[in-house]
């Protein structure tokens, strides 16, 4: 299953709560982690996924590496593979 899809088939609620269907695992992430999801979900890269989140919140700090940490955590939850680095198309 590529990541993609695993993006695809996750749940996710209006309030952060997110839903593996392959793993059973839940967790919440808050309103920027969600944008994020919803974007990876859309197939966009790394550099669109800045922009929205520069369009939709006040942002400050490195959005670069925040990003980074978040898709490490995505990695260690298995949600994306390991070698995930959200340019894969």
């Amino acid at each position: 299953m590529s990541s993609a899809t695993h993006l695809k088939d996750l749940a996710l609620s209006d309030t952060g709560f997110v839903f593996d269907p392959y793993t059973g695992a839940t967790f919440t992430t808050n309103a920027t982690g969600l944008a994020i999801l919803q974007a990876l979900r859309e197939g966009l890269g790394r550099s669109a996924i800045i922009d929205r989140l520069r369009e939709r919140f006040d942002v400050h700090g490195d959005l670069e590496s925040d990003i980074t940490e978040f898709y490490q955590l995505l990695r260690q939850h298995g949600v994306v593979p390991p070698n995930f680095t959200g340019t894969e198309k």
